[in-house]
């Protein structure tokens, strides 16, 4: 079962490995929209520190002719944190670019209007975004210049617009041909004008092709965050006004490249810390498997096979996250992945989340500790969540590598989420009929003592469960969207640190002892049967090892033998017996 499994798993994640390599693009981010009938896109989101810059070029945007008038165009807002936006929220049913700028109050937002008649893009700003870095294209950033461009050339031919409230006077330069062909205004804004009048004065050049059927529309921009004020989680969206009409429908078909940058480094602000955090969990992760190797070799007492496929884990794991840090470090440095440690990431990954979800059942059907055969339901319980958890592993990487405007992205996102549950929510079912069926065996006759061990620690371990998926699928959830956009990577550490705690605990819990819980009752649980019982040993053998029963004390004797208890070999008990028997002889 183990092999045709593993041969199943195998092939999944190289047809996977072969289907994401071709779609990953990373933080240079390349989305095509075909035949997209939605209100508005999210193209990207992305926390900015000062000296990053934002690079967005939207080309072949198709429209039918006749179709001049309606509304599209690019929305740009400013959050500190991953929460719901506070705009798209209050704008469900209506577009939002049909609104004046100047009425939006829910923080700092940028429109940038497709004006299709006079082949030109409208910019516009709210009062709540005092510093904006406008360029025509990233070449006139001064972060991203040549150092022998001499600054009064870039300012002349390639600045769109900076505007400062603090400056005094208000100024539009000299213009050059072409920048007067861009139709473009740069500004300074005084300190009694309004940022919004200022920031309305400018355009960006809109080109245009033609063919037979269409007209296609292309512009781009650059933004630079050059103050530590401007800082923050930057949203950009798409919208098209005539899809919130009621019963209409306007087909969407356009290219968006967004380069993302932060000072030469491809990650968020608040991814900037993975590539190290994986690196640092990948070596804890590995040390603790050669601990745990260690405890295996050095034992004396009875190993099981879920020994051996707990350390596999733990290596799966340290693997993955190897992986997953040098992916990181590629898209930090380069802003795309290399084939080679995706791929490899890739498989670790899917491996690692099928065993983990058999390991969790198998240790809450009790397999190898008390019983070697898996039971019917077991085995249909296997067949059903082993798949769901690759399905769940297959879109989790998907929603982590696609761009979050592609269509299938909120579909994968809302598998991902049915699925994950649904894994939650099965494994608990092994330890929940473990549980049930010790509580109706802990009143047996000759059980109880041995039940009722068994029954603690599997309730220990159904918490564990619990709190684990409590808190990974919810608590961190919880904290990505109420921290900093630049402490974004602490909902990755507690997860990480939360997956690692729960693997030290059930390791500690099953780990290869003489006295096993499984096995072994301890004085403690004897001593509130004293009354009604009292110890017998029994062969020690296999699974019997250590093993104390209990029989009824009040059931009479029928001679010597009958009326004698038998103890494990301990000194001080079998002086006990032993005067026990004179004394049940004499009495005869």
């Amino acid at each position: 079962m183990s092999r045709r499994w593993t041969g199943l798993l195998m092939t999944v994640a190289v047809l996977l490995v072969a289907l994401f390599v071709t779609v990953t693009v990373a933080r240079r981010h390349h989305l095509e929209v075909r035949d997209d009938f939605r209100r508005y896109i999210l193209l990207s989101t992305f926390g900015f520190y000062a000296g990053g810059v934002l690079d967005v070029r939207v080309s072949h945007f198709r429209v039918d002719p006749g179709t001049e008038d309606n509304m599209f165009g690019l929305s740009l807002d400013k959050t500190m944190s991953d929460s719901m936006n506070p705009y798209l929220d209050s704008h469900q049913d209506k577009c939002i670019l049909t609104e004046p700028v100047a009425v939006q109050s829910n923080g700092p937002i940028v429109f940038f209007k497709m004006d299709l008649k006079q082949n030109v893009v409208h910019v516009s700003c709210s009062k709540d975004w005092q510093n904006i870095h406008l360029y025509k294209d990233r070449s006139g950033v001064p972060a991203l210049r040549s150092k022998r461009q001499s600054f009064a050339r870039a300012s002349d031919s390639k600045l769109v617009y900076m505007q400062r409230r603090r400056r005094s006077a208000y100024h539009v330069p000299a213009e050059s041909n072409d920048f007067a062909q861009a139709a473009a205004v740069g500004a300074v804004a005084d300190a009694g004008s309004d940022a919004a009048t200022v920031c309305s004065k400018l355009t960006l050049p809109l080109e245009v092709k033609a063919d037979d059927m269409f007209k296609y529309y292309s512009f781009n921009f650059a933004i630079y965050v050059a103050t530590k004020q401007e800082e923050g989680l930057y949203n950009l969206y798409f919208h098209s006004c005539p899809n919130y009409a009621p019963n209409s429908l306007y087909e969407l078909n356009f290219n968006v490249d967004i380069e993302e940058k932060n000072s030469g480094n491809y990650l968020s602000a608040g991814e900037m810390p993975l590539p190290a955090l994986y690196f640092m969990m990948s070596v804890l992760f590995f040390l603790s498997g050669l601990f745990w190797l260690f405890i295996l070799r050095k034992s004396k007492h009875p190993l099981f096979k879920i020994h051996y496929l707990m350390g596999v884990l733990v290596f799966l794991k340290s693997l993955s996250l190897m992986f997953h840090a040098i992916n990181y470090h590629f898209i930090e440095v380069q802003g795309e992945h290399v084939e080679a440690w995706a791929i490899l990431y890739y498989i670790t990954h899917l491996l690692k989340g099928a065993v983990l979800i058999i390991t969790i059942v198998l240790i809450g059907t009790g397999w190898t500790f008390i019983k070697h055969i898996l039971a019917d339901k077991d085995k249909k319980l296997f067949m059903i969540v082993i798949p769901l958890q690759v399905l769940a592993n297959v879109a989790e990487i998907i929603i982590a590598e696609s761009d979050e405007g592609d269509k299938e992205y909120s579909t994968w996102r809302d598998i991902f989420m049915l699925v994950d549950l649904l894994c939650c929510g099965a494994i608990l079912f092994p330890v929940v009929w473990s549980i049930r069926h010790l509580q109706e065996a802990a009143g047996t006759d000759g059980k109880a003592a041995i039940n009722l061990r068994k029954l603690k620690l599997f309730r220990q371990f159904y918490i564990m469960i619990v709190c684990y998926i409590y808190f990974t699928r919810i608590i961190v959830i919880l904290l990505k969207i109420t921290v900093a956009f630049q402490y974004a990577w602490l909902d990755e550490m507690f997860k990480e640190m939360a997956t690692y705690v729960f693997f030290v605990l059930t390791g500690y819990k099953f780990r290869p002892v003489s006295q096993h819980p499984y096995f072994s009752v301890h004085g403690d649980d004897l001593d509130d049967d004293d009354d009604d019982g009292e110890v017998e040993i029994l062969t020690q053998s296999g699974l019997s090892d250590g093993i104390s029963k209990i029989t009824n004390r009040s059931q009479p004797s029928s001679g010597a033998a009958s009326g004698a208890t038998l103890v494990e070999s301990h000194e001080e008990e079998r002086e006990n017996l032993i005067s026990k028997r004179e004394s049940s002889h004499e009495y005869d």
